[in-house]
């Protein structure tokens, strides 16, 4: 036999007593998200202040380790929150698998910044407060984070960029190494001996100062009709490059009129690059660089061309 259905009033009792007997659940479940958020941020700060007193732990890791340390407390306390109300966790888990799944698809660039900020902090090609440069972006490294990275440019201007961006393409660090080579190409009248304007150019910084060029060296480059084209380069210790590439061109200029007057005029200054399709013109080695074993056996191993027919 069918049940009858309710009255109106008992369904209206009916429907006030579950409220009633959900009502506390719902509460206790919003008090504990209310107190996970809050024992997150105090445990991030916590974290915050002893990884900033100590010198053990490096500063590019201790952004993305407070924020993973508070998103873990929040899924935790989330987690329980459900639980409260009576969301079955076996159930729950098979919905955000299949639900992980999709987002995951959906957010594969998200996900592939987070991959990219792991093997970033992993492998370390940049730390906090390098200056780094890349073939969208160049500034100074503020922040590494589990998605973006936060850099500075040098006017002032903060960028986040995605962490994928930095990871997937090629990276200067101009802050990784403690010397630098820096050469000016100087184009001069070619009535100067090479000898003087050697001297002259050895002359503009003390090779012993900490803070000066040091290991300088000055050479015929080019001789292009009434000039000479001298390239003069040195190696800076960290600390002074931007002393350097500001300074030295005026003192070139200086000195060339306190040596040889206004006839000593420089026609023309120019700062180098090093080039990586040619590098002899900067580095010291003399010889070139070393060939294959492979390469040169099979030089020696190489028939004879033969005689032309005549």
């Amino acid at each position: 036999m069918l049940d009858r259905p309710l009255p109106s009033n008992a369904v209206l009792t009916h429907f006030l007593q579950q409220v009633t007997d959900f009502l506390p659940n719902l509460v206790v479940a919003i008090l504990i998200l209310v107190a996970g958020f809050a024992v997150a941020g105090w445990i991030a700060r916590l974290i915050g202040r002893g990884l900033g007193a100590t010198t053990q732990v490096d500063a590019t890791v201790r952004a993305p380790l407070i924020a993973a340390v508070r998103y873990l407390v929040i899924v935790f306390a989330l987690i329980i929150a459900l639980g409260q109300v009576g969301v079955q966790m076996t159930s729950l888990l098979a919905v955000l698998g299949a639900a992980g799944l999709a987002v995951g698809l959906a957010l594969q660039g998200t996900l592939s910044n987070i991959a990219a900020g792991i093997m970033l902090l992993w492998l370390r090609p940049f730390r906090i407060g390098d200056y780094i440069e890349t073939s969208s972006v160049s500034g100074y490294v503020r922040e590494i984070g589990l998605f973006v990275c936060h850099i500075e440019t040098f006017d002032g201007v903060f960028v986040f960029a995605p962490n994928s961006t930095l990871w997937n393409v090629w990276m200067r660090n101009h802050s990784r190494a403690g010397a630098r080579l820096v050469a000016w190409s100087v184009t001069l009248p070619r009535t100067l001996a090479f000898d003087e304007v050697a001297g002259a150019l050895h002359g503009i910084w003390p090779s012993a100062a900490e803070t000066g060029l040091t290991a300088p060296v000055a050479y015929l480059d080019q001789l292009n009709g009434d000039n000479q084209v001298i390239v003069f380069r040195g190696v800076v210790m960290e600390g002074s490059i931007t002393t350097i590439q500001r300074e030295t061109p005026q003192r070139i200029r200086q000195a060339f009129l306190d040596r040889f007057g206004a006839d000593g005029e420089p026609r023309a200054i120019q700062r180098l690059v090093p080039g990586d399709s040619d590098p002899a013109r900067y580095v010291g080695d003399v010889a070139a660089p070393n060939a294959h074993p492979q390469v040169l056996a099979g030089a020696e191993t190489r028939p004879a061309a033969e005689p032309a027919a005549h």
